[in-house]
């Protein structure tokens, strides 16, 4: 007769929690306020990703826009707009719930969510960047994803200069959530748009990805994994130029370029 043996240990998980994003504005002097989405998220930095939410989604347009932003509960943001500032609402048109892996996945329809970029007639430098720059990218972007290196289960999106500098990082548990946080907090300091920089990105690039760098003005994104054909299509239409497979393997980096 085999015995058994039990071994316990503790180890660090991500934390994902529930965060309800409503909008606060006044329209005659009435105030209105709606729920806008509830996202699985990472609890820290949720002053950037509910207004980089609201502009990734095409609801609100500009830092000007903002009044103010306060907590109503521990996981309950509310955007409060400037006096007879009207949100687009209808732009979110989508399920009351999305979850931490789909940013998209409540919309109704494909055209719904091919939010119009308020830099869309941005005209666009013809960057030249050494590969060389690209090759240390995701070498750079791990070295600095903390979250990533306690937890093993975490994504990243990381903003970074034409000669390889990183300016700011932020980590979730959902691709979209750590995309919009890092749009949400230039939006914040109002940096946008962001036309001179590299995104990188921890995972694969997404449709809803490509989606929001475009309404950021970003013209280069750069994945760890693969992009989608939807991705590729919206890149396309976008002017982006779209690095995927930007990894490591045997010393070899292997890059697609789509533009």
């Amino acid at each position: 007769m085999y015995g058994s043996i039990t071994h316990s240990y503790i180890d660090t998980l991500s934390v994902e929690e529930p965060l309800e994003i409503k909008i606060s504005y006044c329209i005659q002097k009435k105030q209105q306020q709606s729920t806008v989405s509830v996202t699985m998220r990472t609890p820290g930095k949720d002053f950037e990703l509910a207004p980089g939410f609201l502009f990734t989604e095409g609801i609100i347009a500009s830092f000007d826009q903002l009044k103010n932003i306060c907590y109503l509960d521990e996981n309950v943001v509310s955007v409060e707009l400037k006096e007879d500032v009207m949100p687009r609402l209808s732009k979110s048109d989508r399920n009351f719930y999305t979850t931490s892996s789909c940013g998209v996945c409540g919309k109704t329809s494909i055209e719904a969510i091919k939010t119009v970029s308020p830099f869309r007639k941005l005209d666009k430098e013809n960057l030249t960047i050494d590969p060389e720059i690209f090759y240390s990218l995701p070498e750079k972007l791990r070295a600095t994803q903390d979250e990533f290196s306690a937890t093993g289960g975490i994504h990243a999106s990381g903003l970074f200069s034409v000669d390889g500098r990183l300016l700011f990082l932020r980590e979730d548990v959902g691709r979209h959530n750590a995309l919009d946080k890092l749009i949400g907090h230039a939006f914040v300091n109002n940096l946008l748009p962001l036309q001179n920089h590299i995104l990188v990105l921890s995972g694969r690039a997404s449709f809803e990805l490509i989606q929001k760098a475009a309404m950021a003005g970003i013209s280069i994104v750069a994945a760890i994994g693969a992009p989608s054909t939807l991705a590729v299509t919206l890149a396309r239409e976008a002017d982006i130029t779209l690095l995927g497979f930007l990894k490591k393997i045997s010393s070899i980096f292997i890059i697609e370029v789509i533009s």
